[in-house]
């Protein structure tokens, strides 16, 4: 029995510069992720979006790995989120289990999907923390305008508010990929069975659209809480035009008179 456990240390990894440095089997590549073999049964699997993975690393390894990676990380979390599932091996065997994989062998395409989908994983788990926080700031002022009819937040908050949620949504496009399947699984039955199954398995799908359905009814309040401050200002703008022809009209008169 082996052991996938993807760990998400930071915000964002520069995978790049990493790649200079690391001493590994580099299987696979591109601007996002980085495939290490360690060894015929060890791998390592890195990701930009500050995610890292292990397949049958001993933990003593997993922190030399992650202060290798250090000096490459953004970001600081709170909160270490992660996510395992174990691997077993039976020969023409190829099962998804709720917390368990079984495949034929050890094969190195197989491992990859297994540990991509569980980084997902663990990416959809941080977007989830995130988007809930940002319904929760954003329920607090609808209720402020439901109880007293006035909007609590400054112009400046408001755009911060604005420039969070943009790029939350932009990272979630940049790293998720949850609908499209790998190439390697194009045109390899066993891969697509397995790239269906775990996502299945995760249900990737559903918690990713539920994270766009957040961000759809964030996005709502947001529009409404713009309106409302370029009505306020507006409605400002308008007082002080009020206000200059008065007393232009009332200097204007005292000039006359006196």
């Amino acid at each position: 029995m082996y052991n996938v456990q993807s760990h998400q240390i930071a915000q964002q990894i520069n995978t790049r510069a990493f790649r200079k440095v690391f001493k590994g089997n580099l299987i696979f590549a591109d601007s996002d992720e980085l495939f290490y073999k360690l060894s015929d049964t060890k791998f390592v699997y890195i990701f930009q979006f500050g995610i890292v993975c292990y397949f049958n690393i001993a933990e003593k390894q997993m922190k030399e790995i992650e202060a290798q990676l250090v000096p490459f990380a953004k970001g600081t979390v709170s909160e270490h989120l992660s996510e395992t599932i174990d691997v077993s091996v039976d020969a023409s065997t190829l099962k998804v289990f709720f917390d368990k994989v079984t495949i034929p062998e050890i094969d190195e395409e197989m491992l990859r999907l297994i540990m991509l989908h569980t980084s997902q994983s663990v990416a959809l788990d941080r977007y989830e923390e995130i988007t809930e926080e940002l319904l929760v700031s954003a329920s607090k002022h609808t209720q402020s305008l439901e109880q007293k009819g006035k909007l609590k937040i400054s112009s400046r908050k408001l755009k911060k508010f604005i420039g969070r949620t943009l790029n939350i949504k932009n990272g979630i496009y940049e790293n998720l990929y949850i609908f499209d399947a790998p190439e390697v699984a194009w045109e390899d039955e066993q891969l697509t069975k397995l790239d269906n199954d775990l996502k299945q398995t995760f249900d990737l799908k559903n918690r990713y659209r539920n994270i766009q359905d957040r961000i759809s009814i964030i996005k709502e309040n947001l529009e409404l809480f713009k309106d409302i401050w370029n009505h306020k200002e507006s409605s400002t703008l308008e007082w002080i035009i009020i206000i200059l022809i008065v007393i232009e009209v009332i200097d204007l008169f005292v000039t006359k008179v006196f």
